[in-house]
């Protein structure tokens, strides 16, 4: 992926990394799946405790990130960081299809953001870069779209905006039961080391082969 150059001058230690996966059969449950989950989600509240859960030094760079890119991180908490605190919040987590909860998992078990997209739905280069002023971006699930104030960062494929990175996809070319390949973003910050993102990025091949099959390169 393309990272404009003003983001590398704003932010030159931001890292990402991608990878691709081909014949993915995404389903919208998986016994073995939920069966996998119960074990994980008991690991994760032993893990974590509420209070101290954004200050772990992960999550904290991801928050700081978050209020330089002008998002409030009390209000919209990296992804993360978000799932962890459902989790030991006694809330169950949210079920979407196999290979969306596959990486939720694997966010949640490197405390790195991941985002995932239909292949199919991209077209042209991809580049991270600032957004415009009065662009327009409809996330999942969301009913209009906003429009964006210009101090967001914002994957684009061609022509088009498909993520607020790093914590929104776009509605577009989000993953569905028919999703045969995807793209999978691993979403770096300010001083998050590229060594963290390498294990993100192996949890996530590793937990999506397991569940949708698939060839990961």
């Amino acid at each position: 992926m393309k990272i404009e150059e003003r983001v590398k001058s704003t932010f030159p230690d931001l890292i990402l990394l991608t990878t691709t996966f081909e014949d993915v059969i995404v389903k919208s449950e998986s016994e073995e799946l939920e069966k996998f989950k119960t074990g994980f989600i008991s690991r994760i509240k032993s893990q974590y405790d509420i209070e101290t859960l954004k200050d772990i030094l992960e999550l904290r760079l991801y928050r700081d990130f978050f209020w330089k890119i002008g998002i409030d991180p009390t209000k919209t908490r990296p992804a993360s960081e978000a799932l962890i605190r459902r989790v030991i919040q006694g809330n169950p987590l949210p079920r979407i299809n196999t290979l969306v909860d596959a990486y939720n998992l694997a966010s949640m078990e490197t405390r790195v953001p991941l985002a995932a997209f239909d292949t199919k739905a991209l077209s042209g280069e991809l580049v991270l870069r600032f957004a415009d002023k009065g662009e327009e971006f409809t996330g999942i699930g969301m009913k209009s779209p906003v429009v964006l104030e210009g101090n967001e960062l914002v994957i684009e494929a061609g022509d088009e905006v498909i993520a607020l990175y790093p914590h929104r996809d776009a509605d577009r070319s989000k993953i569905t039961l028919s999703t045969r390949d995807v793209l999978i973003v691993v979403c770096g910050a300010p001083g998050i080391p590229v060594e963290t993102l390498r294990k993100a990025q192996k949890v996530a091949e590793e937990y999506i082969s397991t569940f949708c099959g698939g060839r990961f390169s």
